[in-house]
Order: structure tokens, then C-alpha cells, then sequence
């Protein structure tokens, strides 16, 4: 074996230890995917950057632009239908509805407000109201620093589908203030 092998050979075994992980391949695989993920994170912010300047209302759409993994070849609008047929099926039961939830909220995306409705549809279905809510407080915690911009957006497009099922968002339930809160003493 010689000398510059065996120190690949060691710096494959510190790095993937485990047997079926030894390749170098994942270990690339894995960077090429953390790199993606940050160019796409900046090709996001570079368009919303240009499309503030020219019009703040078009900031909505971009900001629900999907930068994320997706089956090769599948357009936005293919995902989204993806997820509400998901969603729409009779058979779907609590632990499926909380797995695809659970699984929007992990991706690198705000729902579109068709699968937010069908799944706001599901949840109606399932009679559960909690998981309802909490699903739209995931949306607006998303939203991260934006979330003046994104969440009324959100908002008007599901209101419709919230006042026909007979869900109130978090803050029409007070979950957007402190419940506990003490008045300043100043203010007294």
C-alpha cells in the first residue's frame, strides 16, 4: 500500500466509519447537495432583492417559490396537486395527515394556499381542530422575517376555505399574544 493511499484509505474511515458508507461518492454527493441547497437559498434572495425594487407585490409569489428537492422533472404546479390529491383522499387518517404536514414544514417552502386548503379540508375530516391550527402557525413561523409580507397573502387566499369550515387562525384565538403577560409598570 502506498504512503498517499493509505492516507485516503484513513481519511475515508474518519470520515464515513461505517461500512456502507466508506465511498467517497456519498461523502461528495452529500456536499454537492449542501451546495445546491445554499445556491438555491441565494438565487432566492438575489431575485427577491430585484423584484422588491421593482414591485413589492410581487414578492409573494417569489417568496412561495419552492427551493427544494423535488422527483426529478416535477413542475410546481405537479407537486401542488401532488400534495392536495394526498390531502383529498377519504382514507387519509390522522397519522398520514401529521406525516405530510410534517413533511411540508421540513422542506424548504411555504405551501401553496391550494394544499394549505385541502389540507385545512382533511383536518375537518379527521375532526381534528388542533391540528388545524397548529398547521397554520407552522405556515406563519416559516415565514420567518417576512412574514408581514407573506402571511395577509396566505391569509386571503384560505380565509374563504377557514370561515367555511369554521376555523380561526391563531390570532383570532389570542395564540399571538402572551397568555400570561404582565401589563408594564409603566403603563399603570
Amino acid at each position: 500500500m502506498t504512503h498517499a493511499y493509505h492516507h485516503l484509505s484513513v481519511l475515508q474511515k474518519t470520515i464515513c466509519p461505517s461500512d456502507h458508507l466508506r465511498g467517497h461518492h456519498h461523502f461528495i454527493k452529500k456536499m454537492l447537495r449542501a451546495v445546491m441547497n445554499r445556491l438555491a437559498v441565494s438565487v432566492g434572495r438575489t431575485v427577491y432583492k430585484r423584484e422588491l425594487t421593482q414591485n413589492k407585490l410581487n414578492f409573494v409569489a417569489i417568496a412561495a417559490r419552492k427551493y427544494h428537492n423535488v422527483p426529478e422533472g416535477e413542475t410546481d404546479e405537479q407537486f401542488d396537486d401532488r400534495y392536495v390529491s394526498y390531502f383529498e383522499d377519504k382514507d387519509i387518517d390522522d397519522w398520514q395527515c401529521r406525516k405530510l404536514m410534517t413533511d411540508l414544514c421540513h422542506m424548504d417552502l411555504i405551501p401553496d394556499p391550494k394544499i394549505i386548503n385541502a389540507a385545512m379540508h382533511a383536518c375537518r375530516r379527521l375532526n381534528d381542530y388542533s391540528l388545524a391550527v397548529r398547521f397554520l402557525e407552522a405556515i406563519k413561523n416559516k415565514s420567518g422575517n417576512r412574514v408581514k409580507e407573506i402571511w395577509p397573502y396566505v391569509i386571503q387566499e384560505i380565509q374563504p376555505t377557514l370561515d367555511e369550515l369554521g376555523i380561526l387562525t391563531p390570532e383570532q384565538m389570542g395564540y399571538d399574544k402572551p397568555e400570561l403577560a404582565l401589563k408594564n409598570v409603566d403603563d399603570l
